[in-house]
């Protein structure tokens, strides 16, 4: 699968609505025939930050989100919303699914 995890420097007078903002592009993303998840949680250190962790089944499904019409429009919509280019690491990872934490082990 292609792992991502991106973070979004929003800027304060958006940070609250953020959620909204990028709902559109949120749903049509997660209605992908190959993404695997896309979450957005909001850092505990800085109020204006949001990180994307998002997967996608393979490089075929990656590539289909990157040429979609929804990644396009998100490309014009979100900036003017953002205070800095977002952040991102994307890896090609050997699995299809979140492994278990084996050191947290809950019985």
């Amino acid at each position: 699968m292609i792992f991502i995890t991106a973070k979004f420097a929003v800027r304060p007078e958006h940070a609250e609505a953020w959620p909204e903002i990028s709902r559109p592009f949120t749903e049509a993303t997660r209605a992908e025939q190959g993404c695997l998840w896309f979450d957005w949680s909001r850092s505990l250190d800085d109020p204006n930050e949001y990180v994307l962790v998002e997967a996608f089944r393979d490089g075929d499904a990656g590539a289909a989100h990157v040429g979609s019409a929804h990644f396009r429009a998100a490309q014009d919509e979100l900036p003017p919303y953002l205070a800095a280019t977002p952040r991102i690491v994307s890896q090609s990872v050997d699995q299809d699914d979140w492994s278990e934490l084996g050191e947290m082990q809950v019985d």
